[in-house]
């Protein structure tokens, strides 16, 4: 049965499962190959999206709108919504990587930083040696890349008609970077992944099972990287109140 996507301040969302999710991505590996969108929408996201007309039109696009955050699920509950599951990109990328690995697939893997798409790609590679996996740094700036860092980006892509591309800029820059590049990715499922390279590489340690049943690995992830509170705590107050005006705005109308 197909569930109904809800919207979110604009932000669709899909309320799937992580293995409906992944049901749903094998139904489009088995159609013809055409450009599809995979985003992970979190309270951060939700907020860019409100101030930045690109960004939502990219979020709106997307095939697949899954939830990465536990404050996605808290604020959709209060406003009446249901969302089953939180379905983090972090922990989707090895079930993709493995599923393209059983599948011999094509993925191409763009990373920010030295070493670690390509770190991944040569330990899949070993894994499943029928299925290609090619690791590329992307920019040294992600804000401002080179004509030649996409120049070498473009002729990997092109070469090798990947059926996956995942992008690890952070947000909203990969997945501005996927829209922006969807001639480019005409055969390609995409999706940003964020930190997803840092833990699988063993760059950044994995929350223990219970920071991740708690839907806390955002801070533990904070903590690691503390350069992040900056951005955080300027954004998830403006989502915290963009829910509760919502909800006093719904309350007052069903006493009214």
């Amino acid at each position: 049965m197909t569930k109904k996507r809800i919207s979110l301040f604009h932000i669709p969302i899909d309320p799937l499962t992580s293995q409906e999710a992944l049901e749903k991505i094998k139904i489009y590996l088995s159609s013809p190959p055409k450009y599809t969108y995979i985003v992970s929408v979190n309270p951060e996201n939700i907020v860019i999206a409100q101030h930045d007309p690109l960004f939502l039109a990219v979020c709106q696009g997307a095939d697949l709108a899954l939830t990465d955050g536990i404050g996605v699920i808290l604020g959709a509950r209060l406003l009446g919504f249901s969302i089953p599951e939180r379905v983090p990109g972090s922990l989707l990328l090895p079930k993709l990587l493995d599923l393209a690995g059983l599948m011999s697939l094509r993925v191409v893997l763009i990373g920010a930083q030295a070493n670690l798409a390509d770190k991944i790609a040569r330990c899949y590679s070993r894994g499943y040696p029928k299925a290609t996996f090619i690791g590329i740094k992307g920019y040294v700036n992600t804000k401002s890349p080179t004509l030649s860092e996409e120049q070498v980006i473009e002729d990997i892509v092109r070469t090798t008609r990947p059926h996956f591309v995942f992008v690890a800029f952070g947000s909203p820059y990969q997945e501005l970077w996927i829209y922006t590049h969807k001639k480019l990715l005409q055969e390609s499922i995409c999706m940003g992944v964020g930190g997803g390279f840092n833990y699988l590489s063993g760059a950044s340690q994995k929350p223990p099972k219970l920071i991740h049943s708690l839907g806390l690995e955002w801070l533990y992830r904070l903590i690691q990287e503390p350069w992040r509170a900056k951005r955080q705590f300027q954004r998830l107050p403006v989502f915290i109140y963009m829910v509760l005006k919502q909800w006093i705005g719904k309350y007052n109308a069903s006493t009214s």
